[in-house]
């Protein structure tokens, strides 16, 4: 442990502790050449002691970089940090800049304060960009970043008329096929739970299981549809309501996997089979999709690609800083197995 003082050590505290000038000092945090070892090591030792923390602001108005970049949670319900989702997208934003020199930083915002925060920190040249994940579509953060001049990319957007980069999976037309499937399969009485609809990632996969009923000349009666909010417990509590206003039901469109699993449960507890009585379908296609009984048939987010894609943007962004904002999004591809 260091000794502490009072308020943030100095440039100039740390040479006078070490011996040396300003400018050694300097040279050593921006590891010069011609420094002798003897006296980047005693540099080294006086600034592990004091605890000093170089200026990054003043590093990248000179031209360098902070070689990282912060990948921000604004989710605000803790729960949902235990959800696949969120592990997967961290391992596929992680291997994405496994081949760069950039660090990767995670960082949770949930309330106004911690916006401001974030934004001052990434100001100050602490990271070089920023990754944004699950924003709700009254969140300010995204703006607030890009008029700070700060290189931004989404995962996923705010409305369909988004004016920030993103990366996006179809979810209108991934939920439109899962729905067809049902319908192939001879199933006329789908329900649907979704996520919070206060997510456009949610309005897109309802609008895609109401343009398939339509298309079917079926009518999308609005006590077939529950929301939940992504977690297993979410989709046992909607998939229970469903129930008790339609035991006739004879499909179940989930927006995610956690939440189909959570219908798997309960439709096992009143005795329905799967998928003779009721088919299950989810949508994300994670790893659990292969172990609930039966399997579930799901539609498969390329959960890695869209990683890859948020870093590809978000290093092209950071190089050349006047280009446009752009918009992908990505194919999702129906995984058929026991549960439809």
């Amino acid at each position: 442990m260091g000794r502490q003082r009072l308020g943030s050590p100095t440039l100039e505290q740390v040479a006078a502790l070490a011996g040396v000038g300003r400018g050694t000092v300097s040279r050593v945090i921006n590891n010069a050449t011609g420094v002798k070892d003897s006296t980047r090591r005693a540099v080294e030792r006086a600034i592990a002691e004091l605890g000093y923390v170089p200026n990054l602001a003043a590093r990248s108005l000179a031209g360098r970089r902070a070689d990282a970049v912060a990948l921000a949670m604004t989710e605000r319900d803790w729960r949902l940090f235990g959800e696949p989702f969120f592990s997967e997208i961290v391992r596929a934003v992680g291997d994405a800049l496994a081949d760069t020199s950039m660090q990767l930083l995670l960082t949770l915002v949930r309330t106004d304060d911690e916006r401001r925060r974030l934004v001052e920190y990434a100001r100050g040249g602490r990271v070089d960009g920023v990754l944004l994940m699950s924003v709700r579509a009254e969140d300010r953060l995204p703006d607030m970043l890009a008029e700070a001049g700060l290189p931004t990319v989404m995962l996923g957007r705010r409305s369909g008329d988004e004016h920030v980069t993103y990366v996006d999976a179809d979810n209108v037309g991934g939920a439109r096929g899962a729905v067809e499937h049902l319908l192939r399969d001879g199933r006329r009485r789908i329900a649907a739970v979704t996520g919070p609809l206060d997510m456009y990632v949610t309005q897109c996969r309802l609008r895609g299981y109401r343009e398939a009923l339509a298309t079917a000349g079926l009518e999308p009666l609005p006590s077939l549809v529950a929301e939940g909010d992504f977690t297993e417990d979410s989709g046992r509590r909607a998939t229970a309501g469903i129930l008790r206003c339609h035991p006739d039901v004879d499909a179940v469109f989930a927006a995610s996997d956690t939440m189909a699993a959570g219908a798997l449960d309960v439709l096992r507890s009143a005795g329905r089979r799967v998928p003779d009585d009721v088919a299950v379908l989810g949508f994300d296609d994670y790893p659990l999709a292969e172990h609930t009984e039966p399997a579930l048939t799901t539609v498969r987010q390329p959960l890695e690609e869209i990683g890859r894609a948020m870093v590809r943007l978000l290093l092209e962004e950071m190089e050349q800083p006047e280009v446009a904002w752009r918009h992908v999004i990505l194919r999702t591809r129906l995984v058929v197995r026991g549960s439809a």
